[in-house]
């Protein structure tokens, strides 16, 4: 699907103005410190998905949501009046999950390829002592060949 300059440019737009709008004009006490993170919108601008963070267990963010639906037509109704726009969206909210998979994605990989700092020390320690003992052997080598080289 190709990506459009326009909508790029309404969703960003929007994610300000919602943004705002929860932070300055919502009274819903469930609302609460909810985070717009990304707003998209359908190519035709008929409905947009608006995904929210917010702390606290999963109850709490369900419980966020709910008053954010609550909220939508007012949150419509005040986009119409602060946009220029012909058409404002109509609101999904939708609890973005990026940073948890994130976090479970990175808990895998750490599981899988389990990295020990005391086990790391230890093989820099031994490349140390190899390189160490590599330059001291290519020394003497070098200080035979000197001194067959002088008798």
């Amino acid at each position: 699907m190709p990506k459009f300059r326009r909508t790029d440019r309404i969703n960003e737009q929007l994610k300000q103005e919602i943004s705002l709008l929860i932070r300055d004009q919502v009274r819903d006490p469930r609302v609460g410190l909810a985070t717009i993170t990304a707003v998209q919108t359908s190519p035709e601008l008929d409905h947009a998905k608006v995904y929210i963070t917010a702390l606290g267990d999963e109850a709490e963010r369900e419980e966020i949501l709910v008053g954010l639906r609550s909220a939508a037509p007012f949150i419509r109704r005040e986009l119409g009046k602060s946009l220029q726009m012909r058409r404002i969206p109509e609101l999904h909210f939708e609890i973005d999950r990026v940073l948890a998979e994130a976090m479970r994605i990175e808990q895998l990989l750490r599981e899988a390829l389990p990295y020990d700092a005391s086990a790391s020390a230890a093989a820099d320690e031994d490349a140390a002592d190899a390189v160490e003992e590599s330059a001291e052997e290519q020394a003497a080598a070098g200080d035979q060949a000197e001194g067959e080289g002088r008798e």
